[in-house]
């Protein structure tokens, strides 16, 4: 099909080549080849493409599909020696669009934390089979009583000297493992979270690997309960679970023994730092940004490609409708998003980076920066996930009518997408963990201390006035997110400190500080964007023309950010009126600038019509068509005449039907 006028145009006025774009966005344009070439083997695969469209499934059809599909995966990317992790989850991002991956919690949690946190026998035990698929595991912490706070989980597992075995128990029922992905039906194993109880006393949470099914005929083991949970918003074919204990006895070795230990008498060695058991978690939240950044990237392609496509209501009597996308208010619905993408692409590749480092650090036994990780992966979870789960939903809304529909693809992303807002440690209490980092580090600052690294922005003198002009510049707009954050981590700071002098204990401060810590955390997380994005930005192997369409929607997300939060930059006064007034205006003249540049921007994503999966988002632009197609194949129009007409509606309009208590 010849690609629509209106989105050829689009692309004919951009002012940079996006192809450039996305070689600077994937590392250079031979790895842009390499991962086209890896997806369009996922295109070209015919048992890939033998399914029924997921939008057309039962529940029970689309988890049978998902788990066929998700081992298929593993024996392709084996055929074809794709190994390297960014190539395998093109992978993923091509072939499973559509389902999630049932065993995706076994490669990224299961496996790692074995590595992480077992001794070499305990790899060689359970890691080498898991590599090989031999077993199949999951993670479960959360319960049904009890998700992110982790010290308040009640499964126990409890030494037996006498037996050299550890003693697995739900003892209530908010005690049950509640969420779990793939441990319905699909895994046979777990990475098992639960309070260590030796010679008569508590430990603390520790991680054990439990066997939950039979590996000879894939039953419950005696004393597991296991089963999946049901129907959810989003994750249809994902088998997410509940597991039940009763007094279920493990081998010591279950327990994974790296830094902490159990002797054979039930005598415990702590790890020489409790809090490394939680590396699993922070790898997971570090992923869940660049998720975050495939989510909105995706839904901010669809709704701009759309609102190219999209004509509707003349702007003069008698003329021509108007595409939407010339809308100021569609504009502001779009473009910060296509800019938030952007930035959170760039956070998470940094953020992973900075995880791998600091986590090769602690196998040296540098624990140093455990805390900064712990932090900031906290924060950036909870902060990507929120404006993700509102974006791609604005996104939607964006659409009209047709956002509505499976047939746009974004309902999918959205229902795939928001779960991350509590998923891996509720949001609210991640900003408040981050928050709490905050204010430990504003008070060591106080004293006097030279923070490190990206905290030692709270070392800077403060300034009462911002030295914001026309420009906008890049330093001028760093300097005010620095100073907004600077002074709410000081305000939660004063708060908790004034409520602790009048009586109140440290817990019952920060509860009542809870709301400005949070903002406090919000706005940290801002200012690493900000400082990362630009950073990117301003890198210099980018095309010319590139890199000033760059520089204008770094701006772009710079300024958004301090409109929609004004109140953060103008409390103290260190925004003036006049200068507040001077980003709203920036803000619609960048709107105007990045118009001419919308659908290059998204092109330059680079996500093919089969992932996308959209109606709308096609990237020839003739939706009409494609929705039209997609209604006749609708399962209701498997034939003219439903049945229900021949036995309700037919009686019902010659008035023979009457439904009575007996027929019921």
């Amino acid at each position: 099909m010849a690609v629509n006028p209106d989105l050829q145009k689009e692309r004919n006025s951009a002012t940079f080549d996006s192809q450039k774009l996305t070689e600077f966005l994937y590392n250079g344009k031979d790895r842009v080849d390499r991962r086209r070439f890896v997806q369009n083997l996922v295109f070209q695969d015919e048992y890939l493409n033998s399914f029924k469209p997921w939008w057309n499934r039962e529940r029970e059809e689309s988890y049978d599909t998902c788990v066929k599909r998700s081992i298929y995966l593993q024996q392709f990317m084996d055929k074809h020696g794709i190994t390297k992790p960014e190539e395998r989850a093109y992978v993923h991002q091509a072939a499973a669009n559509e389902e999630n991956d049932v065993i995706g919690l076994h490669k990224s949690m299961f496996i790692p934390t074995i590595s992480r946190l077992g001794t070499k026998e305990q790899v060689e035990k359970y890691g080498v089979p898991a590599k090989q698929n031999k077993i199949l595991g999951t993670y479960a912490q959360t319960e049904l009583g009890h998700g992110t706070f982790i010290r308040g989980l009640e499964t126990t597992a409890t030494f037996d000297p006498s037996t050299q075995e550890f003693i697995i128990n739900s003892p209530n029922v908010t005690s049950i493992k509640y969420w779990p992905g793939g441990g319905g039906k699909t895994c046979n194993y777990v990475i098992l979270m639960a309070k260590l109880y030796t010679q008569g006393q508590s430990h603390g949470i520790h991680a054990f690997v439990v066997q939950t099914r039979s590996l000879k005929d894939h039953t419950p083991m005696p004393g597991v309960s296991v089963g999946d949970i049901g129907n959810k918003l989003g994750f249809s074919d994902m088998d997410n679970s509940f597991i039940k204990f009763d007094n279920y006895r493990v081998p010591k070795d279950a327990m994974l023994m790296r830094h902490a230990k159990v002797e054979v008498d039930g005598t415990y060695i702590p790890a020489k730092n409790s809090k490394i058991t939680y590396g699993s978690m922070m790898n997971l939240r570090a992923l869940i940004v660049g998720s975050c950044a495939v989510s909105l990237a995706q839904a901010a392609t669809i709704a701009t490609r759309y609102s190219a496509v999209r004509r509707q209501t003349e702007v003069r009597p008698g003329g021509e409708e108007a595409q939407v996308l010339d809308y100021q208010t569609q504009q502001e619905k779009l473009f910060p998003m296509i800019a938030s993408a952007y930035a959170f692409m760039f956070v998470g590749r940094n953020i992973l980076r900075e995880f791998n480092r600091i986590m090769a650090d602690m196998e040296r036994g540098m624990l140093d920066e455990m805390q900064v990780l712990h932090a900031l992966a906290a924060g950036m979870k909870a902060y990507c996930s929120d404006v993700t789960s509102y974006g791609v939903d604005k996104l939607r809304m964006a659409c009209g009518g047709h956002g509505y529909t499976h047939a746009s693809g974004i309902p999918k992303i959205w229902a795939s997408a928001t779960p991350a807002c509590t998923y891996e440690g509720e949001n609210t209490i991640m900003y408040l963990q981050c928050a709490r980092y905050l204010v430990k580090q504003y008070g060591e600052a106080v004293k006097g201390k030279k923070l490190a690294g990206f905290m030692s922005y709270l070392n800077n003198p403060v300034q009462q006035r911002s030295s914001l002009d026309e420009n906008f510049t890049f330093e001028h707009l760093v300097q005010a997110y620095e100073h907004a954050a600077s002074r709410l981590i000081k305000a939660a700071s004063l708060r908790i400190q004034s409520l602790m002098r009048i009586g109140s204990s440290s817990e019952e401060a920060r509860n009542n500080s809870s709301v400005i810590m949070v903002k406090a955390a919000k706005a940290h997380c801002q200012v690493y964007i900000v400082k990362v994005f630009m950073e990117e930005t301003l890198k210099s192997n980018m095309d010319t023309s590139v890199s000033k369409a760059m520089k204008t929607l770094c701006q772009l997300y710079a300024t958004c950010g301090i409109y929609e939060n004004l109140g953060n930059f103008i409390q103290d006064g260190f925004l003036s009126s006049k200068q507040a007034d001077m980003v709203s205006n920036k803000m619609l003249s960048l709107f105007s600038e990045m118009r001419p540049n919308a659908v290059a921007f998204v092109d330059a994503f680079d996500y093919h019509d089969q992932v996308l999966q959209s109606c709308i988002g096609r990237y020839d632009g003739q939706v009409y068509q494609a929705l039209y197609e997609y209604a006749k194949g609708s399962p209701l129009n498997k034939s003219d005449v439903h049945e229900s007409y021949y036995t309700t509606l037919r009686p019902l309009m010659k008035g023979e039907y009457n439904i009575t208590p007996a027929k019921l």
